[in-house]
């Protein structure tokens, strides 16, 4: 049975999408169930194969959304692109394709709406993460602010801008930069946290971090980012050295390097 119904006309769900039309079809049916409506929905499908991309088309009939499509995969950040160019709204909730929210997720949306509609110094609300992130002021509602200082000693401070499910304002590309196009999606997402961090983003975190949005990643539709072992390695001493090798790339990239325009 659906939820009660919930209307967000200033905001546009904004899908990326690449070979995993049941997960799109899975996510879809999951703002619907939560009662959950948009300005518009946008699907940004990445050159995805003919089954999948004639799936896609075919959920249009039941769940509208304007398609915009790529001859090619052209990798995840000019996928995000040209999805948020399509934006016309002034709010975007981006969110991948491989994420359901949970029956938690509309009254926390509404309270992080509220502040974005109100509170213009924020530029980002994130609603997931793997982790907490280290530096956090309690704010209102449930959510905290994410602090940086270049002192901070937590390399892991770079990621006050994210990839995972997160409200933010739809001229987010003109103030902060387009993504990084011809990189691999880790690649794309930690040049834009430099340049979030660099040109002073301001953004809230969700401190229930996990019940909002829960990723699937079924057997069927894995997940279609590649990380090599060296990042995901539990060795000890593979694990020290990446530490160090992030401590220094990390402040580097942050304080020292300059910010290149895409």
């Amino acid at each position: 049975m659906a939820e009660a119904s919930m209307n967000f006309p200033d905001v546009t769900l904004l899908v990326t999408h690449y070979n995993r039309s049941g997960s799109l079809e899975r996510l879809l049916a999951g703002f619907r169930e939560r009662g959950c409506s948009f300005g518009e929905v946008v699907v940004s499908d990445d050159g995805s194969r003919p089954e999948h991309l004639s799936a896609v088309r075919a959920l249009q009939e039941r769940y509208p959304f304007r398609l915009v499509t790529t001859p090619q995969n052209r990798g995840l950040g000019h996928n995000i692109n040209k999805g948020q160019e399509a934006v016309r709204t002034p709010l975007t909730l981006y969110v991948q394709e491989d994420f359901v929210p949970t029956a938690a997720f509309a009254p926390h949306f509404m309270d992080a709406l509220e502040i974005m509609r109100q509170e213009g110094q924020w530029d980002l609300i994130t609603f997931y993460a793997y982790f907490p992130y280290p530096y956090l002021r309690p704010y209102r509602q449930g959510f905290s602010e994410k602090l940086y200082k270049p002192w901070y000693t937590n390399y892991k401070k770079i990621y006050a801008y994210t990839d995972h499910p997160h409200l933010r304002r739809s001229d987010f590309l003109q103030k902060f930069g387009r993504y990084s196009e011809g990189t691999k999606p880790d690649k794309s997402e930690y040049l834009m946290c430099v340049a979030f961090l660099k040109k002073h983003g301001k953004c809230l975190f969700y401190n229930d971090y996990k019940s909002l949005f829960l990723q699937v990643n079924p057997a069927d539709e894995p997940s279609t980012v590649e990380r090599s072992k060296l990042s995901q390695s539990n060795n000890v001493f593979i694990s020290i050295i990446r530490d160090v090798y992030r401590q220094v790339k990390y402040n580097y990239d942050l304080h020292v390097a300059k910010l290149k325009e895409n």
